[in-house]
């Protein structure tokens, strides 16, 4: 549980290895009955998915959210394309950036404020795998330093 009253259901690890995430932005996701049953049984992965604008409307698309099991036969498609609630100065200027060259927009995270299901996405631009390694390195060391004072006061 978060201070701030998130309680967060999901997060997406890969997106900050892969991508450098600029800036983010959070929206609320329109689901149907028996997902947001599921989300707050946690059940829900942002591996593989991501953001994708059209008609002027935003879309969360590859989101997995498990089938509700009680619901049986009443039950949602796991990876159906869900519509995110953003103003629409929010999503034109989106769009905007979109359109420059190599940026997409990533899941980061899944999270429930004050009951209702929230998605914190981010505007990023692909790592390239040298890129990867430098922040490997420079995790490495940081690993190494923090072992040494670690040592040395205990």
């Amino acid at each position: 549980m978060s201070t701030n009253g998130e309680k967060i259901i999901a997060k997406n690890r890969k997106a900050g290895r892969d991508y450098f995430l600029e800036e983010r932005f959070e929206a609320g996701i329109a689901l149907r009955g028996t997902e947001i049953k599921s989300v707050r049984a946690r059940q829900v992965s942002l591996n593989e998915a991501y953001v994708k604008i059209e008609r002027g409307e935003a879309w969360l698309v590859n989101a997995f959210i498990a089938p509700y099991d009680p619901a049986s036969r009443f039950n949602h498609d796991p990876r159906r394309i869900r519509k995110l609630l953003l103003h629409r100065r929010q999503i034109d200027r989106l769009e905007e950036k979109i359109r420059q060259r190599g940026y997409t927009l990533v899941p980061t995270r899944m999270y429930l404020k004050r009951h209702r299901a929230k998605l914190e996405f981010a505007l990023a631009k692909g790592k390239r795998k040298y890129d990867k390694r430098q922040d490997l390195a420079r995790k490495d060391a940081q690993r190494e330093v923090e072992r040494s004072l670690a040592r040395r006061n205990g």
